[in-house]
Order: structure tokens, then C-alpha cells, then sequence
């Protein structure tokens, strides 16, 4: 076999391995998907525990996290709200069963639900939530304008709305991630940019939060009265 065949065939699955790599990050599937989602469960723990800082969480708070991914988000969303209830979406149903085998006590005494659905339809009525968290999904979400909006709708006036990521454009590692995130198909926004986002949805008391050194993003917006 020559040397250009060779340098091909490495090509190709270098092409393979991304492009698998891509669509599990975004929809994980099958046991590969399983163990990724549950790995995610450990290196988004730091983000997750920070961004959740930024919220106001309170004893009864009624709460949807999008993207529910692994369920340690909604693991930590229960903990802080011990007399609300917590509802984890996702439209992978990999994450789906990964998530309620995560938060099965939780789900056993009422305090949780682990549901199948998407952010382009949220499956819930009109003001229903005092706040809706998105840890490390919303780069990825089909039409990002329009599913702001859905989830204004969801929330109760006063409600609050929570992008977390640890990428965001113009941040410390904006040379890395603005390589990566195109590669990945993923919305690269900047500050404004998030801000933007919220405020022409509807949100008001829009806000940005970032950690010195890192490129974590909690970008916040507050549903009017």
C-alpha cells in the first residue's frame, strides 16, 4: 500500500471518527452515547455548579433544565429546590433513560420528571416554570430566536432564564473554540451577542456572567410582569 493511499485511508477516518464525534455530542445514541452522556455527567460538574450559582433558587422553585443530557444538572436543580419539582427535556432518548436512572429517587417520591421532547415545542403550557436552565445545548438548538421565545413562553412572569457554556465567542480561549465550534456546526455568539439574543426574545434584566481565565458564559434574562 503507498504512502498517499495511506495518508487517505487516515484522512477518511479521521473524517469518520469527527463526524461521529459531532452528532453524538449533539444527540447522543446507543452504549457509546450512554457512556459519553455519563461522562458529561463529571466534566461539566465545575460549570454546572458555578452557572447554577448565579440563580435564585429557591425551596419551592418549579424548574426545566433543556438538554438534560446525563441528569446531573437536575440531580443538583433537586437538591437546591427540595420542595419544588424539576423537569428534565431532552430529545435524545439515550439522555432520556441516562438521566432518570441518575435521578431515580428523586423521581420515585414526585420531586422529578425526565421527559422526551424538544426545544423547537416545548410539551408544556404557558406560564409554567420559575425557571428554565440550558447547561452546554443551546450552540446547538435548530432556530436559537425562536426557541428563546418558547421558552419565554414557559416561564411565569418574573421567571428567569439561564445559558450556561463554557465557550463563548471573544472569551480566553476564543482562538481554540473558534476552530472547534464551526467544526461542530455550533453557534459561536459572542457577549453581546447573547445578550442580544434574550433581550429580542422579550427577556429583560438581561445579563452576563464569566469567570476570570475561563470562557464560561451564564448568560441570564428575566421574563417581564
Amino acid at each position: 500500500m503507498t504512502a498517499s493511499v495511506l495518508w487517505i485511508l487516515r484522512v477518511v477516518l479521521i473524517v469518520l471518527v469527527f463526524t461521529w464525534l459531532s452528532r453524538q455530542v449533539r444527540k447522543p445514541g446507543g452504549l457509546l452515547g450512554s457512556r459519553l452522556v455519563r461522562a458529561m455527567n463529571l466534566t461539566h460538574a465545575a460549570l454546572t455548579d458555578w452557572g447554577l450559582d448565579q440563580l435564585a433558587v429557591g425551596n419551592t422553585t418549579a424548574i426545566l433544565d433543556i438538554g438534560c443530557g446525563g441528569g446531573r444538572t437536575v440531580h443538583r436543580l433537586a437538591a437546591l429546590a427540595p420542595g419544588g419539582k424539576v423537569i428534565g427535556l431532552d430529545y435524545s432518548a439515550t439522555c432520556v433513560a441516562a438521566s432518570r436512572d441518575f435521578n431515580a429517587k428523586e423521581i420515585e417520591v414526585g420531586q422529578v420528571r425526565i421527559e422526551l421532547g424538544s426545544v423547537a415545542a416545548l410539551p408544556f403550557a404557558d406560564s409554567t416554570f420559575d425557571i428554565v436552565t440550558a447547561v452546554e445545548t443551546h450552540y446547538y438548538w435548530p432556530d436559537l430566536p425562536a426557541n428563546i421565545r418558547e421558552i419565554l413562553r414557559v416561564l411565569k412572569p418574573g421567571g428567569t432564564c439561564a445559558l450556561i457554556a463554557e465557550t463563548y465567542r471573544g472569551g480566553p480561549l476564543r482562538l481554540l473554540y473558534g476552530i472547534v465550534m464551526p467544526l461542530l456546526g455550533a453557534a459561536f455568539l459572542s457577549d453581546a451577542e447573547h445578550c442580544d439574543l434574550l433581550t429580542q426574545a422579550g427577556f429583560c434584566e438581561v445579563k452576563t456572567h464569566h469567570v476570570p481565565g475561563k470562557n464560561w458564559i451564564c448568560a441570564t434574562g428575566r421574563r417581564p410582569l
